[in-house]
């Protein structure tokens, strides 16, 4: 007997989908909706935008999880190339907004070609390894790095720090996976700390004065020490259970700064508390796992260093903005995944998310 018409619509719905990153995300779906309508002043108007986002992420990721990975890894090279000749087009042309030159015009649409290059970069870097996968040696190595440090650059010279560390990062993480030695990573990490003093004297004005905020956010607290000082105030105010939805008084007497956005977690912490913290620790980390459960099963070299470093990069995410908003890292201006009001990061975060399904898909 033939199954109703809607149960086939919905299997063919819900088939790409892994249900358990599903579940996990619709977690911090509700919570991210929650926290907004607070967050916003009670805003209907960011509800139904979130809503229309999150749609469209859920129609992208379906995509992406439905295409064979082999198939989206031929896009790798082409993807990658796009995106290093749109960010040279930024550094020539490009479309400054609040001191940074991060959009390029394209006529009918401006777009910011360092967020294609957090899926695109771990792409080329997988299909690279994976197209040497029997004669890998030191040179494939150096050309990888080679290839992740020519897009880090352009996106730094932007100025954007907290972009190239998220691109840089999902790139190293790709070399990780593919087994750089542990005494070469030690050793890169021993040359960056000794190189500290170089790179101090190449970074801009504004970021060195968010590496010394960082270190006493009292030496300016109403001007660069103001975001840190807030939401650590919003943060510690919350207390073990916090202070109950719609009752944050940081948030709603305007004193913490992009509370939809970058700073989300400072609502988030006054209103719910250490509770309502742990309980959102508790779904991001069920996400990675997945992910790495997912990274392990991979059949491809190809599929399990992307996947990992898909994995790794969310993790990133996770933790460089609560990092930021708790005090203990500079001020970048990294989304918190899902969390955050916007559309072009859950776009590109859904992305990815479909990539790392549609490898957890793939049959042994």
């Amino acid at each position: 007997m033939q199954a109703p018409l809607s149960k086939r619509i919905w299997d063919t719905i819900a088939a790409p989908f892994d249900g358990w990153l599903m579940l996990f995300l619709a977690g911090i779906f509700v919570m991210s909706m929650l926290v907004l309508f607070s967050a916003s002043n009670q805003s209907w108007h960011k509800i139904d935008n979130k809503l229309i986002y999150t749609v469209m992420a859920l129609a992208i990721m379906w995509v992406m999880a439905n295409a064979r990975p082999q198939t989206v890894m031929n896009f790798a090279p082409p993807l990658y190339a796009a995106g290093v000749l749109m960010l040279v087009g930024v550094e020539l042309f490009g479309i400054t907004v609040n001191g940074s030159t991060r959009w390029l015009n394209l006529g009918i649409v401006r777009i910011q070609p360092s967020e294609i290059m957090k899926t695109a970069l771990p792409m080329m870097v997988a299909w690279y390894f994976q197209k040497y996968e029997s004669t890998l040696n030191w040179r494939h190595y150096l050309f990888a790095v080679l290839l992740i440090v020519i897009p880090g650059v352009l996106v730094l010279k932007q100025p954007d720090l907290g972009t190239a560390t998220l691109i840089m990062g999902a790139g190293f993480f790709v070399l990780f996976f593919a087994g750089l030695s542990w005494k070469i990573i030690i050793g890169g990490l021993v040359a960056f700390l000794a190189s500290l003093p170089v790179v101090w004297n190449l970074m801009h004005d504004y970021q060195r004065r968010r590496v010394l905020t960082l270190i006493d956010p009292m030496q300016d607290p109403l001007g660069d020490g103001y975001h840190i000082i807030q939401s650590m105030i919003a943060i510690g105010s919350g207390g073990p259970w916090g202070k109950g939805w719609l009752n944050g008084s940081q948030t709603h007497l305007d004193y913490i700064p992009e509370r939809t956005t970058d700073f989300i977690f400072a609502v988030y912490s006054e209103e719910f508390g250490l509770a309502g913290n742990l309980l959102l620790l508790a779904l991001y980390l069920g996400v990675i796992s997945r992910g790495m459960l997912i990274t392990a099963r991979a059949q491809t070299l190809y599929g399990r260093l992307l996947a990992g470093a898909i994995t790794l990069s969310f993790f990133v995410y996770v933790f460089v903005n609560m990092g930021m908003v708790a005090g203990i890292l500079p001020v970048v201006g990294v989304p918190l995944p899902f969390m955050s009001y916007g559309g072009t990061a859950t776009v590109s975060l859904a992305v990815a998310l479909g990539m790392l399904m549609s490898i957890g898909n793939t049959k042994r």
